[in-house]
């Protein structure tokens, strides 16, 4: 690959991409590489407020069809707002979930139909899919036991799904996987951070040169 990439990071609850993603980046940048970091859903202000909307526990009623929109009107805020002019800029932008999260999450696990969100996202955000996705997989009962086991970061209304909810999530990446196997790479996320970190940086070494 040449030229400045979108790179997406993409994986269940308690996979440690989000982690990753922040030492991968300070390494980026100790190399010189111009790269921007940012996250899904959020980046941006608009963004931010929809996450906040999304993610708290407290509504626990909220219709999937709701879930799969909110979450596609935040994507393109972010997308038009922060990404194109980073891309355009001549940066390579690192983003913590993306449209795989949506075909995952709200296509397979919630039962919407994978070609109904995506159709949902084209019209989001266009055509534009990511040069390169790095899918951190694990089992769902580790990454459940992890976020149980004391994470620092938010509890969010995803994370307290239940375990059949979250295998169906696993699922719907694999079919993710199926559908772009050029696009998506995948990371045994089981593995302690350090060797995770270490597969992650051999593969942005290989595409970024």
């Amino acid at each position: 690959m040449v030229g400045n990439l979108f790179i997406t990071f993409e994986g269940p609850e308690g996979a440690g991409k989000t982690s990753v993603l922040k030492i991968i980046h300070e390494r980026l940048k100790e190399n010189n590489i111009d790269v921007l970091m940012t996250r899904e859903p959020g980046g941006i202000e608009i963004a931010e407020k929809i996450r906040g909307i999304i993610l708290d526990p407290a509504h626990t009623n909220m219709n999937e069809r709701t879930e799969a929109l909110l979450f596609a009107a935040a994507r393109a805020q972010h997308f038009f707002e922060k990404v194109v002019p980073a891309l355009e800029a001549g940066q390579h932008v690192l983003c913590d979930r993306f449209i795989d999260s949506s075909l995952a999450y709200q296509g397979f696990a919630r039962g919407l139909g994978v070609d109904e969100v995506l159709s949902i996202n084209q019209f989001a955000i266009g055509q534009r899919l990511p040069d390169l996705t790095i899918l951190f997989d694990l089992a769902p009962e580790i990454g459940l036991a992890r976020i149980q086991a004391g994470r620092v970061e938010e509890i969010n209304r995803l994370d307290e799904e239940g375990l059949a909810f979250h295998k169906q999530v696993r699922a719907g990446y694999k079919e993710a996987v199926r559908r772009y196997p050029e696009r998506i790479r995948i990371i045994n996320a089981e593995q302690p951070m350090d060797n995770v970190v270490e597969d992650v940086w051999s593969i942005l070494s290989e595409v970024l040169g």
